[in-house]
This record gives structure tokens, C-alpha cells and sequence, in this order.
């Protein structure tokens, strides 16, 4: 499976977002609103939008990126590696611009370049595109799919892989890391305790371990999609600033 993808041209990524403000109380009146009507669609009949405030993340309208972690496979004589480097803090149009810079850099170099994360295509990819342009962030080539044919998008997303056709079909990388036996990226925490960590613990190094944590699982399981070994322990270089 996917051996017509060289794995060294294959940029893994994950990212950790927040709501942009603290707790709904801080939110702007005017955006209060549109909170009010967006959470409405979802929320239960006795919460309120301060009650699901907490959601605002994971909607790029309403949350921002604080960490964006990205992983290269390499070969080297002493085996297979991968590298590992985080763009986090924050200031979020300044993690963003070097995340672009970033991109911009690989796909001169190599035009074969693909993204590849765990849900990606409905989540990561646009996710990123939408907050750069709120940052008046010009997108990088292989990030303006806008016009592109679906053969020009090099997008790939180890969920929608595992989906094999099966449009309903949902599938976490938790469960899929387990049943390949790949160690869990949630040993420490998960997705839904990071805004907590960020505004209340204030502790953003531990989220960025935990993102690239989440990359070498995405990593692990394409290597598993290929039938190839995993990368051993001692191979994951991180390179963190």
C-alpha cells in the first residue's frame, strides 16, 4: 500500500489549538454573539455558549494554532530516523510566518513535497490556511489548493486512507495506534485537556511534546500503511526552539 510515495518526501504534521480568549466572560460583545448563534447548533438545552466556550478551538473562526509540529523521515547508515521541530508560543501570526517560511523553503527544494497528518484534510490543513489569512499570512504553494485538480492537491491524511472508500466511517489515531501497536500519543494527555493547560496551567512546553508526540504516531502508522518497520525510539531527533 502507497508504495509509489517516497516516505523521505513526506512532511507529517499535527497542531494544538485554543479558544482565542481565556473564558467567554473575555470575549468581545460583538463576537459573543456569533459564538451564541454558533454554539446553538450543538450545545444542549440547559447550557449556555459560556458553558461550551470551551469548544471555541476547534473552529478556526473562533480559536487560534499555539503549535504546529512538523517530522521528516530520514535514512541514515545507522537506520531510519525522523526530525522533529515545533513552531509554538503565544503570538500566533509569529509561529505562523515561520511555519510558512518553512513550507516555502521545503517546496523549493522539492516540488514532490506532501503534508500528511491524522485527519488533515478536514481539519489540520484548512485549520492552518484559514488563520493564516486572518494573519495576513500569504499561503504557501503546497497550502493554495484554491483551482488546483484534485491530482494537484498533495494532501494525505492517514484517517481518510484507513477509510478505504467508506465515507461514514470515523476512526481516531489513538485506536488505530493501538490496534498496530504503535506506543500511544495520549500517555500523558489528550486533545480535550490542552486549552486547560494553555490558559489555566499555563504550560506550553508540555502541549509541545504532546503534538509531536502526535506527529511520530502519524509517522509510525503510514510506515505501518506501507508495511515497514517503525522508527526505533532512539531515532526521533527533536529539534524544538
Amino acid at each position: 500500500m502507497l508504495d509509489h510515495i517516497k516516505i523521505g518526501n513526506i512532511l507529517f504534521l499535527d497542531i494544538e489549538t485554543v479558544p482565542q480568549y481565556s473564558d467567554f466572560e473575555k470575549v468581545p460583545e460583538a463576537f459573543k454573539q456569533f459564538w451564541e448563534k454558533k454554539s446553538s447548533f450543538f450545545r444542549e438545552e440547559e447550557q449556555t455558549a459560556s458553558d461550551v466556550y470551551q469548544r471555541a478551538g476547534i473552529y478556526a473562526e473562533y480559536g487560534k494554532i499555539i503549535c504546529i509540529s512538523v517530522g521528516i523521515i530520514v535514512h541514515k547508515a545507522e537506520g531510519q530516523f525522523i526530525r522533529l521541530k515545533s513552531f509554538y508560543g503565544d503570538d500566533e501570526k509569529n509561529l505562523l510566518s515561520d511555519f510558512a517560511k518553512m513550507l516555502n523553503k521545503y517546496y523549493a527544494k522539492n516540488k514532490s513535497i506532501y503534508l500528511c497528518a491524522h485527519n488533515g484534510k478536514e481539519f489540520d490543513f484548512p485549520y492552518i490556511s484559514r488563520r493564516m489569512l486572518v494573519n495576513g499570512i500569504s499561503l504557501p504553494t503546497i497550502l493554495d489548493v484554491a483551482g488546483k485538480k484534485p491530482w494537484e492537491v498533495t494532501f494525505l491524511d492517514t484517517m481518510e486512507l484507513w477509510k478505504f472508500g467508506d465515507y461514514k466511517h470515523y476512526t481516531s489515531l489513538n485506536l488505530l495506534t493501538h490496534i498496530f501497536n504503535i506506543p500511544t500519543p495520549k500517555d500523558d494527555i489528550d486533545g480535550s485537556m490542552v486549552a486547560d493547560i494553555y490558559w489555566n496551567e499555563k504550560d506550553i512546553d508540555r502541549i509541545v511534546i504532546y503534538c509531536e508526540k502526535d506527529v511520530l504516531a502519524v509517522a509510525q502508522l503510514f510506515l505501518r500503511y506501507q508495511g515497514k518497520p517503525l522508527i526505533k525510539p532512539e531515532n526521533v531527533e527533536s529539534a524544538t526552539d
